[in-house]
């Protein structure tokens, strides 16, 4: 699975209930803002920093921690996309517990690098890093089966519900997958594919969140 602008493929072949009020910790500097922590699996308390001057809202620790939670029993061995990838920090927590190969979609440079760069730091083989337009990229797909897709596009990008229509239409989805989606809380969850629902979601601040069934 490569994309047409790849920073680096080494894959396949080689294989929020509540958001944490601002009360209860000190305020962050704009430096530990841009440093996330895996929470579980073989890389629990590692860190990971995205880079300066890239627009990046990255899932909260506290959104993550029940994301995964809910994601447990399918992690393991799970073939995943990390679409709209940003800090990469969905789709590294799922390699960290046992995802059998992640690939990434981003369209800035630099973040992408970034996560190409942790992922080598950390020994990772089995993660594909592409760059470029994510609708674009899946429409270049030429064949996949995912068994869990994470999409969380800019929130102002109105990418949400073409990116769910561009899964469904592309048949790219394994059987029975999920489907991980983020969007503006006081926003309704755009209208999804035929055979699609929502079957836990949460709310965290400004952040609705649902996992789908496919």
């Amino acid at each position: 699975m490569k994309g047409k602008k790849s920073v680096k493929s080494r894959g396949a072949a080689r294989a929020h209930d509540a958001g944490r009020d601002a009360r209860e910790a000190p305020a962050k500097s704009p430096r530990q803002q841009r440093i996330l922590r895996i929470i579980g699996g073989r890389h629990r308390g590692r860190r990971l920093r995205f880079p300066d001057g890239v627009a990046i809202r990255p899932t909260p620790d506290r959104v993550r921690e029940t994301l995964f939670n809910w994601l447990q029993p399918r992690i393991a061995g799970a073939r995943v996309l990390d679409l709209f990838a940003g800090s990469g920090a969905l789709g590294l927590e799922a390699l960290s517990r046992g995802a059998a190969q992640v690939t990434f979609v981003e369209k800035d440079r630099r973040a992408a690098a970034a996560i190409d760069a942790l992922a080598r730091d950390w020994q990772e083989a089995a993660v594909s890093v592409e760059t470029g337009d994510a609708l674009g990229w899946l429409e270049r797909l030429p064949a996949a089966a995912f068994d869990i897709v994470f999409v969380d596009p800019p929130f102002d990008s109105n990418l949400l519900k073409p990116a769910l229509e561009t899964l469904a239409r592309r048949q790219i989805l394994g059987p029975d997958a999920r489907v991980y989606v983020e969007h503006r809380a006081r926003e309704a969850l755009p209208a999804l594919p035929q055979g699609w629902s929502s079957v836990r979601d949460g709310r965290a601040g400004e952040v609705g969140y649902h996992l789908l069934a496919t």
